[in-house]
């Protein structure tokens, strides 16, 4: 995606964005009724009779994108059985270790609280693949726990310093020209280096392998605007960027740094607000309009899961437009 136009757009007005208000959101606006109105977190929109969730987050938006019948299964029904992957199950397990680790716990203590959060992860929630004994789902443990302690040593051997405003920050932003509120963690939320009196986002990411697009990863910029939006609300201060730490959880082969650094800079992310707006306004009013979420048996994720579902009829996918 690219980053090239200034950011004016940001925080204009609905008839300013274009594009970014459709014929169908307008459709929905009417058949509505009202304005948005803020609704509890959990809660079903009342300002949109048609759409079963209250909030849009990043993780939330990218589901419903990839598998609807998944996003329904976990963001409308709250089932949340699907086992973690045992990749992911480590990096969440560094993003504890340098939660503690940038609340003021030394080194050792941070590590040893992502460890025991990783083993304390139950054999259900994990998906060990073509592990089936006990013994090849102990040497997958065994596993990744070696690659966890790498990573996070990796990480911690020369740590980026911040001046440090929250950790784990958690907000839900009400944002002109869009129909729902947006919903964001941030791991760091920390003063600007770039820019005296603003904010910078600091992202963590334990990876197999560094991103070749590096910032202009589109799922990072969709992330970032999540966050903008949040820490600007939460805090009340100009937010300047967000900034990606990649971590690689495997030593590299010709020594090269186990870490980068990626930098998003919203002061040029003008073309990226106006996308951000307008798939936000089409995704939710195609959710309002949604007859029945389909499962995406491609997806490489849950694929299989949303298949299964949808086969046997496990809940019922139509919706009440």
């Amino acid at each position: 995606m690219a980053l090239s136009i200034h950011s004016e757009i940001v925080g204009v007005r609905p008839r300013e964005m274009g594009s970014c208000y459709t014929a169908r959101m307008d459709a929905v606006r009417t058949e509505a009724g009202t304005k948005r109105k803020k609704t509890r977190a959990g809660a079903p929109s009342q300002a949109f009779p048609g759409v079963p969730i209250s909030h849009w987050s990043h993780s939330s938006l990218m589901a419903y994108l990839r598998n609807p019948l998944a996003w329904y299964k976990r963001y409308v029904e709250k089932v949340y059985d699907t086992p973690s992957n045992p990749s992911s199950i480590v990096g969440r397990a560094g993003h504890i270790a340098l939660q503690h680790f940038y609340s003021g716990i030394g080194k050792d203590g941070a590590v040893e609280l992502g460890l025991e959060y990783l083993r304390n992860v139950p054999d259900f929630d994990v998906n060990f693949g073509k592990a089936r004994t006990r013994r090849e789902k102990e040497k997958k443990r065994e596993t990744m726990e070696r690659e966890y302690l790498q990573a996070v040593q990796f990480y911690l051997e020369r740590p980026p310093r911040h001046t440090v405003v929250a950790v784990e920050a958690r907000g839900i932003a009400n944002v002109e020209g869009l129909p729902l509120p947006l919903k964001a963690i941030s791991d760091l939320v920390v003063e600007s280096r770039l820019e005296r009196g603003s904010l910078d986002v600091i992202d963590h990411k334990f990876v197999d392998a560094f991103s070749p697009t590096r910032a202009e990863k589109t799922l990072f910029v969709m992330q970032a605007l999540f966050n903008y939006y949040t820490v600007r609300e939460q805090f009340g201060r100009p937010v300047r960027r967000f900034i990606i730490h990649e971590c690689k959880k495997r030593r590299s082969a010709d020594g090269s740094s186990q870490m980068r650094r990626y930098s998003i800079d919203y002061a040029k992310c003008g073309e990226a607000f106006a996308v951000f707006h307008r798939l936000l306004n089409d995704a939710t009013a195609d959710l309002a309009q949604r007859r029945v979420f389909l499962p995406n048996p491609s997806d490489m994720f849950e694929g299989e899961n949303s298949f299964d579902i949808y086969r046997l009829e496990l809940i019922d996918t139509r919706g009440t437009p």
